[in-house]
């Protein structure tokens, strides 16, 4: 069994641990320790959705069985598209139903959906509540689950609706991903690898030599692409938990993908999927405006594809994309900022958008990157 493994993200009193290992789910282990530690009350409100729900709920219900705690459970349907106002006012309404007072804990036990959504409750329910993260997918474990991003989407853009609030500890355990679908593992990998796009080339040279041990599951590999994308994560949100400076780099490829989400109604691509073809759009740009050369934009596709992920989306028409775009959280008093890379193990942000290069990388479709 592979060793657990913690990393930690240092928020003054806002601090928290992400722990990482295999079996932390199970009874006996380190989860009801976990959660007494973090300040866990008397109350708790597991969110999990329709797929983990059969999976894994009932691991989570044993190991909270010896304690004397009030423990009910919501679900929710799986999906972005859940991701809504809708289930939002759902889980509010199941909350005061069920007498939940300013003490209770929501765990999130699921994916990035119900991650976000969940925080987002926690963020606003009697102004603030414990909040633990449990995430189940990949994505959700590299991603989503660090960092106090939550929100709920809208028609008219993804995450338009939230705010930054932190968990009190993320659990993720590895054995989760033993059962997660291989689009949906293929799909987490898109958020490793923009971590070693962004910030590490040696991260990005070592998921390339890799590949096939990720793609298996090999539990060691996994454990480290996990432990190094956490310590990414939390060096950079350390630096600027609210997105005002530096933390704006880890959007690389999820302006192009959210808006490939919204005009695709939530509904075509996975989120990993869309930030994989946002990733190679960001790379296909930064070559066309001269800040990337041609060859590491064609490896940032190379690696992508390695994964089985997608390099180019659905067709989808021009203005519209840039309409999309410029809904994006990013945009600045009107203006578009787009984050791209100047060599692979870096990323800066710019307003400085070449409008025929972008028009040109969104027109590109299978022939991004190839020069």
């Amino acid at each position: 069994m592979t060793a657990t493994r913690t990393v930690n993200v240092a928020l003054e009193d806002r601090s928290y641990r992400i722990v990482i290992g295999a079996g932390l789910l199970d009874a006996g282990a380190s989860l009801v320790e976990q959660l007494v530690n973090s300040g866990v009350g008397r109350q708790v409100t597991i969110v999990t959705d329709e797929i983990v729900k059969p999976l894994w709920l009932a691991r989570v219900l044993d190991a909270l069985a010896g304690e004397t705690m009030q423990v009910d459970v919501f679900t929710m349907a799986d999906g972005e598209v859940e991701k809504s106002l809708a289930n939002y006012s759902r889980l509010i309404d199941f909350l005061i139903s069920h007498r939940h007072n300013r003490t209770t804990t929501l765990l999130a036990l699921g994916g990035g959906v119900v991650g976000d959504l969940t925080g987002f409750a926690a963020a606003t329910y009697q102004r603030g509540v414990g909040f633990i993260q449990l995430p189940t997918t990949l994505l959700a474990q590299v991603d989503s689950s660090v960092g106090g991003k939550t929100a709920v989407n809208h028609p008219g853009g993804k995450n338009l609706i939230g705010a930054f609030y932190q968990p009190k500890v993320v659990i993720a355990d590895l054995d989760t991903l033993s059962t997660l679908p291989d689009r949906q593992l293929r799909a987490g990998f898109a958020e490793v690898l923009k971590y070693g796009v962004i910030f590490d080339g040696d991260f990005f040279q070592w998921l390339a030599d890799h590949v096939d041990a990720l793609l298996d599951r090999d539990l060691d590999s996994l454990a480290h692409a996990v432990e190094r994308s956490c310590q990414i994560k939390a060096e950079v949100v350390a630096q600027d938990e609210r997105e005002t400076g530096i933390r704006a780099i880890l959007n690389f490829g999820h302006t192009f993908g959210h808006a490939l989400e919204a005009l695709t109604q939530y509904s075509e691509l996975l989120h990993g999927e869309a930030v994989a073809i946002g990733i190679v759009m960001a790379a296909d740009l930064s070559a066309r405006q001269g800040l990337l050369s041609v060859d590491e934009a064609q490896k940032i596709k190379a690696l992508v594809r390695a994964f089985a992920l997608p390099v180019a989306g659905p067709a989808v028409v021009i203005e519209e994309m840039q309409k999309m775009m410029g809904m994006d959280k990013k945009v600045v008093d009107g203006t578009l900022r787009l984050v791209l890379t100047p060599a692979i193990g870096a990323a800066l942000v710019t307003e400085e958008i070449d409008s025929s290069a972008l028009r040109a990388t969104l027109a590109a479709g299978e022939a991004l990157c190839d020069g």
